[in-house]
């Protein structure tokens, strides 16, 4: 792993906030939280790539709140430009 921000998914809708924090901050000092609201997942930065390794780890396909989590590094966003799928003329 090159970051520590750590993308989170297949997450429950009901999952707040400071419950991701606690879950994750087993494990080492959680930086910040950011659920994407109705979508299912979000993401958890740790203070140091140490740390969200062994978080990584630790919680990959694991049950939360009767949900099999998905945790994987989090990946730079793409440009909008490349979202698209066409081209404008």
């Amino acid at each position: 792993m090159q970051g520590s921000k750590l993308y989170v998914g297949n997450l429950s809708y009901s999952v707040t906030d400071e419950e991701l924090k606690e879950l994750f901050g087993k494990h080492g000092e959680v930086k910040g939280v950011n659920i994407i609201e109705g979508k299912g997942f979000g993401f958890v930065e740790m203070s140091k790539q140490e740390e969200a390794e062994k978080a990584k780890d630790a919680l990959n396909e694991t049950d939360f709140k009767g949900r099999t989590l998905r945790v994987d590094e989090a990946r730079p966003p793409r440009s909008r430009e490349q979202n698209r799928g066409y081209r404008r003329y």
